[in-house]
């Protein structure tokens, strides 16, 4: 096996729920040694979200936690205890990178803010991932991505025109944000690489979750309008939406943006009566109508599966999709061709599956070569390892709870 992409680099990482341990698991994925810092104490509270193994709860059965935390060393260090952030000092001059996304302040009251940091090791690089930002009239506030959806205004443009809004499904910042922080710390390793200095990341997820809304912003910039929410509709394409099929719960989605894939569409449903009514005859036509629209096409798409019809449309090339579900996703060929999926056993959850990237490097593929880590499970190779502690000094600490 080939050399990693980021093999050497070391990164101590502080972070926890999912915008921040989805960067440890980038960088660990391409080769990183990646510390993932947690305390018996106040435990990643995603360790405590279902979905858990065989639905019993266990602070090591969490599916969510499981995800994120893939390649990583898990040390257990309570950093409520004085020797605790003495411990914690010595792995940050072992370390290239220091992560991490509590509140605004909580690492400067721990006495590890970037001052004190530059102080151990003057070219860390350090990286703090907020809600808000470091800096700003809001940024103390505390908070999590599910609020943070909803403050970005995804909210605003989720759901039916016809009802309350309802955000996206989960913390939806927590998936965006990452994207941008690894970039950032690729970007500021290069440097170090150019300058041998290092310097401090301050992300607003705030700031990276408004990237996935430009288009609504400049509208509202530019033109003064505000979206609104509109379902699955699209403004300049009908019929565009899901459609239910044969099947428990199965579905496709179609999206014809122009007279020409309507066309095509009719004569794929083979013409009905129905599809030669005048108001269906132009685009504006049909969003004028497209109520009636989508009904006519739901009541054609139930007598086929999804499948189905996804390959007839997509071989005329309208534009359609199978609305996966889990199963789907995990028993995709494409998928299984190119090993996104890692089978890998884990102490409690057993066998299963973890995601990989979604890209391949050529000549340094990832790797994904070891399970999440039960709570501490290599506190004790960290500190006999990695920070050369002696038996002596380790059972010390242990019994003072330095490693709770």
């Amino acid at each position: 096996m080939p050399g990693k992409a980021l093999e050497g680099l070391k990164v101590l990482d502080f972070t926890w729920v999912a915008a921040g341990p989805i960067v440890g698991l980038y960088l660990a994925h391409h080769g990183a040694t990646v510390i993932h810092v947690e305390s018996t104490h106040r435990p990643d509270i995603l360790r405590t979200a279902a979905p858990y193994k065989d639905n019993i709860p266990g602070l090591n059965r969490s599916g969510d936690w499981d995800a994120y935390h893939s390649n990583k060393l898990g040390m257990g260090l309570n950093l409520g205890h004085p020797k605790g952030v003495e411990v914690a000092k010595r792995l940050v001059i072992w370390s290239d990178i220091v992560a991490e996304n509590f509140a605004p302040g909580i690492m400067k009251k721990l006495g590890l803010s970037y001052d004190d940091l530059k102080n151990l090791k003057p070219d860390i690089i350090m990286a703090s991932t907020s809600n808000l930002g470091q800096t700003g009239p809001e940024a103390l506030q505390p908070g999590y991505g599910t609020m943070l959806v909803s403050y970005a205004g995804f909210t605003s443009l989720t759901g039916w025109p016809d009802r309350t809004s309802v955000k996206p499904y989960g913390a939806y910042t927590d998936f965006v944000a990452p994207r941008f922080l690894v970039t950032a710390l690729l970007a500021a390793l290069d440097y170090h690489r150019r300058t041998g200095k290092g310097q401090y990341l301050d992300m607003s997820q705030l700031e990276a979750g408004a990237q996935c809304l430009a288009p609504a912003l400049m509208d509202y910039a530019v033109n003064g309008r505000i979206w609104t929410r509109m379902g699955n509709e699209c403004p300049y394409a009908a019929p565009h939406g899901a459609y239910s099929c044969q099947g428990d719960d199965r579905w496709c989605a179609i999206a014809v943006f122009n007279d020409e894939e309507w066309d095509a569409l009719c004569q794929i449903m083979g013409n009905p009566d129905w599809t030669k009514k005048p108001e269906f005859a132009t685009l504006l036509g049909r969003k004028k109508n497209e109520e009636e629209l989508n009904e006519r096409i739901g009541e054609w798409t139930k007598n086929f599966s999804a499948e189905k019809i996804v390959e007839k449309l997509q071989a005329v090339g309208i534009r359609a999709g199978v609305v996966k579900n889990a199963a789907d996703v995990q028993d995709d060929p494409q998928l299984a061709y190119r090993h996104y999926f890692w089978q890998l056993e884990h102490p409690e959850i057993g066998l299963h599956s973890y995601e990989g990237p979604g890209f391949i490097l050529s000549k340094t593929p990832a790797e994904i070569k070891s399970p999440s880590s039960l709570l501490g499970e290599h506190t004790e190779y960290v500190c006999r390892e990695i920070l050369g502690m002696s038996d002596e000094e380790f059972i010390d600490l242990l019994g003072q709870g330095v490693f709770e």
